[in-house]
């Protein structure tokens, strides 16, 4: 039986009612022909649009399944930024990221943002996310965010469901701060300590402050990088393809060939970067520590048996 404490999330998570409404039973074409097909009914039903979303302007649909989507209207202009958004989503999924589904999408004329509704979940900020399991997981996700300079990570964009077994498990969730467009490295690595310059300083980002994994170590990150490193450009290629329009973009191509080119150079660039500060755990120093704490209970329990 596989360890399920190395495993990615998408893949031990067992309740088929999450896994079929986070698609994670699909390949990455289905997940693409699914939502690039996406039907929604009661366009504007508010009454499942939950309270902290329709203050920000958010409306509701239902999709074919049932299953509740926010909206929000866009202008026109901003299609295309959305665009490169939903790829973050896509990528996230080749990730083995649960992850709300997050499309752009057109009805009666405008764009709208559509996401699913997570349901059944609470914001991480009810928990201890400086415990495990949360650790691990918002490690993991750092390579995620960094990949997208993703700048504005905070509470409300995690939501944890939890398994049949009650194992609460993070769903990333708002890709509004993703960026893929920009070439050059806008958060880029510390030299003197494991960490990442930000250009824009948000105040936001402290459940993935890099000093939180300070005592991490590589085998924490390497199911992420190398599942990062593994994904062909190839695929990539075929998903910017299907989605990039000439009704959103004026060079199709040139878009996906952007996208495509910006995501090889930061995996390479963060795969280097994690690896050159994160080592293999010390066995023998944590057997060295197992032991002096072994003897530490054995000499409490012979002054105890006098």
């Amino acid at each position: 039986m596989a360890d399920k404490t190395n495993m990615l999330i998408h893949d031990v998570i067992v309740d088929k009612k999450i896994r079929k409404y986070l698609y994670l039973d699909n390949s990455i074409d289905e997940l693409v022909d699914t939502l690039s097909n996406l039907k929604l009914d009661n366009f504007g039903d508010e009454s499942i649009v939950p309270f902290t979303a329709k203050i920000r302007g958010y409306t509701g649909a239902i999709d074919q399944e049932g299953a509740p989507w926010l909206l929000k209207d866009i202008p026109d202009e901003e299609a295309p930024m959305h665009k490169y958004q939903e790829i973050a989503f896509y990528i996230d999924f080749l990730m083995k990221t649960p992850a709300a589904p997050t499309i752009l999408i057109k009805y009666n004329n405008k764009f709208y943002r559509a996401t699913k509704h997570v349901q059944n979940a609470m914001q991480i900020g009810s928990y201890n996310y400086l415990d495990q399991p949360f650790m691990k997981m918002l490690g993991n996700d750092l390579i995620n965010r960094w990949l997208f300079f993703d700048e504005d990570r905070n509470p409300n964009n995690y939501m944890v469901i939890h398994d049949e077994d009650s194992k609460p498990y993070i769903v990333v969730i708002d890709y509004n701060k993703a960026d893929l467009e920009t070439e050059e490295m806008k958060i880029y690595g510390m030299e003197d300590k494991f960490g990442w310059h930000r250009e824009e300083k948000t105040r936001f980002l402290t459940l993935l402050k890099p000093e939180n994994f300070d005592m991490f170590s590589i085998e924490d990150f390497e199911q992420r990088l190398k599942i990062m490193m593994e994904i062909d450009e190839s695929v990539l290629t075929g998903i910017c393809n299907k989605v990039f329009t000439s009704e959103i973009f004026e060079d199709p191509k040139a878009a996906t060939k952007l996208i495509v080119s910006n995501f090889s150079k930061r995996r390479t660039y963060l795969n280097k970067y994690f690896r050159t500060w994160f080592k293999e755990k010390d066995l023998a120093k944590e057997k060295e520590v197992d032991a002096r704490y072994a003897g530490l209970g054995k000499s409490f329990n012979d002054y105890y048996k006098r």
